[in-house]
């Protein structure tokens, strides 16, 4: 992992409140999945979320993420938050005022990217410079074809979609040429970020080498591993930037399902564990260690009742020893 601090260089001073928030040097941040819940099948049931979305940030989590799911896919897992991430986000940012939002993440190929830079922009400066913006190329099958998209053609899109969305987003009257999503010039986006950039967090590699994603993006949303694995996936991700460079942030996802005993240990299931909380916050510094910077926590699974799980993972989310 790098040494150099966070905010270091003129590019990584400008992002805002949320990307300070989730991104440390100094330790693992926790953030949530929404739903806040547990639920089986599918479909949950969206109650409390506001609730406990503020809850989450009296506790100290760092950031609320809202996955991008616009179908429902009967052969593909749940619906996450169900609502639209900018419009799910926008509705809990009236109900925040610290805690960041993130998407995790816009399914970017299916999305034009004048819409994308539009909502993610307006979502920044309503929130007061709170959101983080995850990008991918998208999985589920059925997407695709529902937008008039070739799924084999994902790559491209997603590769074009970037670049056109940062030029929305960074530049004054951007010149673009998409033979995919039009032609920009003589207009402008309004509003620009908040803060001077938006930080942009591309997932897994959205159809890329991971060299192009490291040198376009601010940030990387990879997937839980077991420790070995994650170690070598995470150190090359680091490996790719200069050593004098400003750290680039890594967060990945985890579902766990907290026990009662604190000291239980770790049980492997669906992309994470059933484990006590000392366990989790050795995990969180093992993590640490090989430069995961935020832990987002997907709840589904929970056997124990979701406030207090927060209750409980309080200490952790304020960065204090249990």
């Amino acid at each position: 992992m790098k040494r150099t601090q966070f905010g270091q260089g003129e590019a990584a001073a400008r992002f805002g409140p949320g990307f300070d928030r989730t991104f440390r040097t100094d330790r693992t941040t926790l953030g949530l999945f929404f739903p806040i819940e547990a639920f089986d099948g599918p479909r949950p049931a969206m109650e409390d979320q506001i609730e406990l979305a503020a809850e989450a940030e009296r506790l100290g989590f760092s950031a609320l993420w809202a996955r991008d799911v616009p179908l429902d896919d009967p052969g593909f897992g749940d619906l996450g938050q169900i609502y639209d991430p900018f419009v799910w986000l926008a509705t809990v940012a009236a109900h925040t005022s610290e805690i960041a939002l993130a998407t995790g993440s816009v399914i970017l190929p299916l999305h034009h990217p004048v819409d994308v830079a539009k909502q993610a922009a307006s979502l920044d400066h309503l929130s007061g410079g709170r959101l983080i913006l995850g990008i991918a190329s998208g999985d589920r099958p059925i997407e695709y074809p529902a937008y008039g998209r070739n799924r084999n053609e994902r790559a491209e899109l997603f590769r074009d979609a970037l670049l056109y969305l940062k030029e929305l987003l960074g530049t004054s009257f951007p010149t673009y040429e998409s033979e995919r999503y039009g032609r920009m010039h003589g207009g402008d986006l309004i509003p620009k970020p908040l803060h001077g950039r938006l930080p942009l967090l591309g997932t897994g590699n959205s159809g890329q080498p991971l060299q192009w994603l490291a040198e376009q993006t601010d940030g990387w949303i990879t997937y839980p591993r077991p420790p070995s694995q994650q170690q070598r996936v995470v150190g090359e991700w680091h490996g790719l930037s200069a050593a004098d460079a400003p750290v680039k942030p890594v967060a990945q996802s985890l579902y766990l399902d907290l026990a009662g005993e604190a000291d239980a240990p770790p049980q492997p299931i669906h992309l994470g564990y059933r484990m006590g909380v000392r366990h989790l916050e050795s995990l969180l510094n093992t993590l640490h260690g090989f430069g995961v910077h935020h832990v987002a926590l997907n709840l589904k699974f929970s056997r124990m009742d979701v406030r207090d799980v927060l209750e409980k993972l309080s200490p952790l989310a304020r960065g204090e020893p249990l």
